[in-house]
């Protein structure tokens, strides 16, 4: 394994960029680091990974099918490993990258993002004091434990934690606390938010409308049930485990013409619950039935 007193100091050779020796010093303190382009936003990815044409899950998280070497798939991307961080493949963010980032749930902490004044006001009269760290306009407030992340649970917060991603902006102050359920009540959604807008046009055409020939009502309606709660019970990994819920319903009904509108929903409105977008239901739809050739 590579660390960062372990690399040549060549004087003849440039010296590191000064984003990824800051991403080296945080992958030592435990903290899964990424580049940011220009915007704080993430690196794309690369071409075997657009539109998540590798099943949308990074090389290093285990699971995934994909193995890119590129820093593709957002938040994902950040890791720890030093090898990774260093190799020929992340040479070319490293040298455009503008910032670094982390991905808090991957070292069990949970970013509350005041984005103004009135924002950190709040806080300060709601939440627990904890270890907070200044930004251009407001602060981050850290706590120990993950959550579901979301954004605009109220207005200028956002909650960053599992599969997300958090600017580097320097250690902070004050003593970080555990995470209160004062915080994990925020991401908390209304049910009446859930309801999918675009899960209409998800029932494969080709074989909706014929009558199902070799299963009955209740089997279906078991299969929905089991993948519901599936997701309702995943931990984390959510990306993958809704891909794979969603593969598995189309492999046992999606070819009889049973599958409905309806069933549909349900499992897009139980992929919302636990955090997934509705642009991810849409995508981990599509790949399920382009794996089947649906």
């Amino acid at each position: 394994m590579t660390h960062l007193t372990d690399i040549p100091r060549d004087p003849g050779r440039a010296p590191l960029p000064a984003h990824l020796r800051a991403a080296l010093q945080l992958a030592e303190l435990g903290l899964p680091a990424l580049p940011l382009r220009e915007g704080k936003a993430p690196f794309g990815n690369c071409r075997a990974c657009t539109r998540s044409a590798c099943g949308d899950r990074p090389h290093m998280k285990a699971g995934g099918p994909c193995e890119c070497p590129a820093p593709c798939h957002g938040w994902g991307a950040a890791t720890t490993d030093p090898d990774i961080l260093t190799s020929p493949a992340w040479a070319r963010a490293w040298r455009q990258a503008h910032a670094v980032a982390y991905h808090p749930g991957g070292a069990s902490l949970t970013v509350v993002d005041l984005d103004h004044a009135e924002a950190v006001a709040w806080a300060r009269q709601n939440l627990p004091a904890t270890k907070t760290v200044a930004t251009t306009r407001g602060e981050h407030w850290i706590y120990l434990g993950t959550m579901t992340s979301r954004n605009d649970v109220r207005p200028g917060v956002d909650i960053k934690s599992l599969m997300s991603y958090a600017r580097w902006l320097g250690p902070g102050t004050g003593r970080m606390r555990g995470l209160p359920d004062t915080v994990r009540a925020l991401a908390v959604k209304e049910p009446t938010t859930v309801r999918p807008a675009s899960c209409a046009g998800a029932v494969p055409t080709f074989v909706a409308g014929r009558e199902c020939r070799h299963r009955s009502p209740a089997y279906l309606e078991r299969g929905i049930a089991m993948a519901e709660q599936r997701i309702k019970e995943a931990t984390e990994k959510i990306h993958t485990t809704v891909y794979r819920t969603f593969l598995a319903v189309l492999t046992a009904h999606g070819w009889c013409g049973c599958l409905t509108e309806n069933h549909i929903c349900r499992l897009f409105d139980a992929a919302q619950v636990k955090g997934e977008s509705l642009r991810h239901c849409e995508t981990a739809w599509a790949n399920a039935r382009m794996k089947l050739g649906m």
